[in-house]
């Protein structure tokens, strides 16, 4: 889409440079708005520079409807109610999108910001091709006019008055063009821009210029929606802009009786979009929506949904640096599109990174201020974030033997309401079952059971038992001069946001390590799921209460809610996800400015080395794989020595993997060794989450490493030999997070390490690496005690010195004494 928008770009540019303002494949239609409303309309076609009329005869019930339609416009609900939910924005069959004059215009008033009109053109024709019925309101001819008279003035004044205009642009005086005579100039060449931005896309756009009598006068404004209609049944895009060339003054506001006058773009867009009986109105702007105060203020908040009431809220600043109409006349403008049954947004689309603005407003994305009629009933993603961080806050404000019996009391609950758990994660058993939509890995990432509920408990009380030491801890203690101790302490990091697939079992284990670390916490569990975290949630909720504490941990019920959580970077610290590596990628590539903790992929080897003992290594090689296949710790390429192959050894590890129907693929050196052996494999940089491996030759240590280091994904690796030489090189030198030596990979765990529980292996190799259990969610602080000191007091010739000693530690300084 972006190598399209360029060559657009580059295409209008050709044109404005020739000073061609015209499109040969545009079929531009004039309609005259002033003939009365007869049995037939009159549409003239100019193609190629023929005039060719064309009678399209409608129906006296055609007539009938669109006189029933405005005898009572615009007083009335023309459209039934509007659409309530953003989730249903994308039902919306027509679509008005009003590009303010901020939008298309450049910052230095002269001329068209081209990219962002591109982009905005892109996007247009994108769901125009979708099939939804597109209305562009736009601005933009007194920029491009101002643009074209400067120039003529330019090339038509003698050198003598050319440099005197230049001395006195150079005083930041300029001269001054009448807004009219501008429009009148701009109108052609913005259009020629237009039709030349659509034809990049084989669509067909036309110029229809309004004026305020059109609205007024009932003939002008039957013909105008005939006009519209007609248009979009051809399936022309209308571009449609008060003619500002005949424009009068602006008016003081006359709206009476609910009707809104056109004094600007903003009430003209509503007046189309609710006259049209469009579904949706977006509003481009310059600030990225409707706030409770203007932007720049240091209290002001985004209001992402607005509903009648809330006006009374909200303090408006000043007007735009272009254009008629302020944020006031939008909201005005917005409100009483609503009135009329159209859904509004009003959204940027100016800012650097919004260029998809209009399509993630129309797929639903929390973009803008929607403004519905329905009142939000549940708890915004905001108030759910700042809920955690306070939460969190009270939370790591207890002391560490609260904590414990928060901890404590969930795992007793685990057992006591275990076949209430299991219940409800039949339920989304059952309806997994039957969809057919999860692989054999996902189910069995899905189930729970006795067994897994009665490790979780036991893992849940472990953290428990360990929690006393986790917050201000002393790491350092410095003396930094006389009377001043230096010390750095653990603390929670924040805000967590942990977005899980599948295993409710994370529920409480993150929920654990969360409390236990005194973190706020945010969790977004799979749908499949839902039963079982809705359940497993009100548990944690419930110990939580204990305290008064529950907002601490939150769980976040859509999709969507995760890319509007993703952007809020100064109420959330740290994003974890657990699951497939499309969903890490995901995460990656939507957080916005929030550091995400994960890995990407679990691409773990096993290197049985020539000297293993053939059993130990048989053993192993079938844990690694079989134990739990759909695990990210589990096996998924086998690397063998070469002398092994051919051998019993290598025959005996093969045959143990078929005997548990382990599909095996050939690496292409053992693809060429064996005469008649399995598939080649694809890749090699296959994560296959089930019963299915990669079976490759390496011709020693040092040749397995280098494999390893190509194609794995640094998560677990392990090797198996009996040298001891051999096994240290491999620990040494490969490069990934767990390293083993004779131990299967699926010891990567969290539990299995002794953390009681884990929230995710991190590959990563900034702050934590390897399964992260709470040390993972700590960071530091310094605290400073002094007495009265100032910088000053340290300057050449000062009555102070550094000292900077460090200090035995509380527990050190025990350990001594004891001794």
């Amino acid at each position: 889409m972006a190598a399209r928008s360029l060559y657009q770009l580059n295409s209008v540019k050709s044109v404005l440079r020739q000073g061609q303002l015209v499109n040969s494949a545009h079929v531009r239609l004039n309609y005259t708005l002033s003939r009365s409303y007869t049995n037939r309309t009159n549409v003239t076609a100019v193609c190629s520079g023929s005039a060719i009329p064309r009678w399209r005869y409608t129906s006296l019930r055609d007539f009938n409807d669109l006189k029933g339609a405005y005898t009572h416009a615009p007083y009335s609900r023309l459209n039934g109610k509007a659409l309530p939910y953003r989730s249903e924005l994308k039902h919306a069959k027509r679509i008005v999108v009003k590009l303010g004059s901020a939008v298309i215009t450049r910052d230095d008033e002269c001329g068209l910001a081209l990219g962002r009109l591109a982009s905005i053109v892109e996007q247009v024709s994108e769901l125009h091709s979708e099939g939804h019925e597109m209305l562009i309101v736009t601005s933009g001819a007194v920029a491009f006019g101002k643009q074209r008279l400067r120039h003529e003035i330019a090339m038509s004044q003698s050198m003598r008055q050319s440099m005197r205009d230049a001395r006195a642009r150079n005083g930041n005086t300029m001269k001054f063009l009448e807004p009219r005579a501008c429009a009148a100039a701009g109108q052609s060449g913005l259009m020629a821009l237009y039709d030349s931005m659509f034809s990049q896309y084989g669509i067909t756009c036309a110029q229809v210029l309004v004026t305020k009598p059109d609205f007024y006068n009932d003939d002008n404004r039957r013909n105008l929606q005939a006009t519209i209609s007609e248009l979009l049944r051809m399936n022309i895009v209308p571009i449609l802009n008060a003619n500002d060339a005949v424009a009068p003054p602006p008016e003081p506001d006359k709206d009476l009786l609910g009707v809104i006058s056109v004094k600007d773009n903003d009430s003209l867009a509503a007046r189309l979009a609710a006259e049209g009986q469009a579904q949706l109105l977006v509003i481009l702007s310059d600030v990225d929506g409707i706030y409770t105060a203007p932007p720049g203020e240091d209290t002001s908040k985004l209001i992402d949904t607005y509903y009648p009431g809330i006006q009374s809220t909200i303090k408006f600043g000043g007007k735009s640096r272009v254009g008629m109409g302020g944020m006031e006349s939008k909201v005005r403008a917005a409100q009483w599109a609503l009135e009329r049954g159209t859904a509004v947004v009003i959204a940027n689309g100016c800012r650097q990174g919004s260029g998809q603005a209009i399509l993630d407003i129309v797929s639903g994305r929390k973009t803008g201020t929607f403004f519905t009629e329905a009142k939000v009933s549940t708890v915004t993603v905001e108030t759910q974030a700042e809920n955690a961080r306070n939460g969190g806050r009270a939370l790591a404000a207890l002391s560490a033997e609260q904590r414990a019996i928060i901890i404590t009391h969930l795992a007793n609950l685990l057992e006591e309401r275990k076949s209430a758990i299991l219940s409800a994660n039949q339920k989304d058993m059952d309806v997994a079952r039957q969809q057919g939509n999860l692989s054999g890995p996902m189910l069995s990432r899905l189930a729970l059971s006795a067994g897994k509920l009665t490790n979780l408990a036991d893992g849940l009380r472990q953290i428990a038992d360990s929690s006393h030491q986790n917050l201000d801890r002393v790491l350092k203690r410095i003396q930094v001069a006389d009377g001043m101790e230096l010390q750095q302490l653990t603390v929670p990091i924040g805000v967590l946001m942990v977005i899980f697939e599948s295993r409710p079992d994370c529920l409480p284990q993150v929920a654990a390590l969360a409390i236990a670390s005194g973190n706020g916490l945010l969790l977004k569990g799979g749908k499949e799921a839902a039963h079982s975290n809705e359940y497993l949630h009100s548990l944690v909720q419930e110990a939580l209460d204990i305290y008064g504490v529950k907002d601490a941990v939150s769980l976040v019920s859509t999709r969507e809610a995760i890319y509007d959580l993703l952007k809020l970077e100064h109420l959330i610290d740290l994003v974890i996800p657990r699951g497939s590596s499309d969903l890490v990628r995901m995460i990656q590539l939507a957080s916005k400015g929030i550091p995400v903790l994960g890995h990407s992929e679990g691409i773990c080897h096993v290197y049985v080395d020539k000297d293993c003992d053939p059993e130990m290594a048989a053993k192993i090689v079938l844990d690694s794989k079989c134990d739990y296949p759909a695990a990210c710790n589990a096996m998924e390429t086998l690397l063998v020595h070469r002398s092994l192959l051919k051998t019993p050894v290598f025959d005996h590890i093969v045959d143990t993997l078929k005997q548990e129907k382990v599909s095996i693929n050939a690496g292409p050196l053992l693809a060429k060794a064996l005469r008649f052996g399995p598939k080649e494999a694809k890749s090699m940089r296959i994560e296959y989450g089930g019963l299915e491996c990669c079976v490759e030759v390496v011709d020693g240590v040092e040749d397995a490493i280098g494999h390893i280091h190509k194609f794995g994904s640094s998560h677990t690796d392990v090797i198996v030999t009996n040298n001891e030489e051999t096994a240290e090189k491999f620990l040494q030198s490969v490069d990934s997070a767990c390293v083993f030596h004779n131990a299967s990979s699926r010891f990567a765990d969290g539990y299995r390490f002794g953390l009681g529980a884990e929230v995710g292996i991190s590959t990563a190799r900034i702050h934590s690496r390897g399964p992260v259990g709470v040390e993972g969610l700590l960071t530091t602080k310094w605290v400073l005690r002094g007495d009265g000191n100032s910088v000053g007091d340290f300057a050449e010739g000062g009555p102070n010195s550094f000292i900077h000693k460090y200090l035995p530690l509380v527990e050190d300084a025990e350990e001594s004494g004891s001794e």
